[in-house]
């Protein structure tokens, strides 16, 4: 029904708030949140030999769906949540559901942060958190836009990981991509675009930690330079595929130069670089 998918998009609360417009729209909300209450009800039965859960799209997936799944499906290599929306740094982290009070979330913010800063006696999780899936090879948090460094620089710790998307997160900033380094530095395919809080300083510190770097996707991410590129070039010699499409900070002679120190890049993704629709494919 084309009620039930438009109301799919909306946040809970106000997934709620329509069900009280009519039957019609109550029935509509209720199929919205039945798609996380169906999610719930699976985990705990799968099979513990279960490799791949592909959950993309969910949009009304909830942090405590996301914490059974840690807690029931820990032999996961493949991971993918892209826009499940709802994820919040208090459910990747394991802990309990913060108050709704709009004048304690700053209050939250700072206690998260706290915690992602590594205090000598970390405070116990109240549920299980995203560690847990400690065989993950493979991970898609593609626009959880609700996701910041307060939890991506305390989870994203995993060593085997190969591959990892977090484009469109707006609040990922230096401070969490630098985390992300040191916690994942198998990475062969890192996918970064549309985060614009990223800078030539975060890179600075990154791009060493990343020496296995196959395919990287920085398109849209606006703060970056010829710096970066100088950067990823020193560092990342296994590099084969870049996309710095729409990064008006990046020259087409940045990207020239950026080829011949690693002439073995078979591909350059550069639309709208310096004002040009090009893609350089060796």
């Amino acid at each position: 029904m084309m009620l039930t998918y438009i109301l799919s998009f909306l946040p809970l609360s106000d997934q709620k708030e329509a069900s009280l417009v009519s039957r019609a729209w109550y029935c509509a909300a209720q199929n919205a949140l039945r798609e996380d209450a169906s999610v719930l009800s699976l985990i705990s039965v799968l099979s513990p030999s279960l490799r791949v859960l592909d959950l993309s799209s969910c949009v009304a997936l909830t942090n405590r769906t996301l914490q059974a799944i840690c807690a029931y499906l820990t032999h996961l290599s493949v991971l993918r949540l892209a826009w499940c929306k709802e994820l919040q740094d208090w459910g990747l982290l394991g802990l309990g559901e913060p108050s709704e009070e709009p004048t304690q979330e700053p209050q939250l913010h700072q206690e998260l942060e706290h915690q992602a800063s590594g205090p000598k006696e970390p405070p116990q999780p109240q549920g299980p958190s995203l560690l847990m899936l400690r065989a993950l090879q493979e991970l898609d948090l593609t626009a959880c836009s609700k996701l910041t460094d307060a939890s991506l620089a305390k989870v994203l710790q995993f060593p085997q990981l190969k591959q990892l998307s977090l484009s469109l997160l707006p609040a990922l900033t230096d401070k969490g991509l630098v985390a992300v380094a040191k916690g994942c530095p198998s990475l062969e395919h890192l996918v970064l675009s549309h985060c614009s809080l990223l800078s030539d300083e975060g890179w600075a510190q990154a791009a060493s930690s990343w020496p296995r770097l196959r395919h990287l996707n920085l398109s849209s991410c606006s703060q970056l330079t010829e710096q970066t590129l100088d950067t990823i070039g020193q560092a990342c010699k296994q590099l084969r595929m870049l996309d710095v499409s729409m990064c008006p900070g990046i020259s087409m002679a940045a990207i020239r130069h950026f080829q011949a120190q690693l002439p073995q890049v078979a591909c350059i993704q550069s639309r709208f670089v310096g004002g040009a629709d090009l893609t350089l494919t060796l």
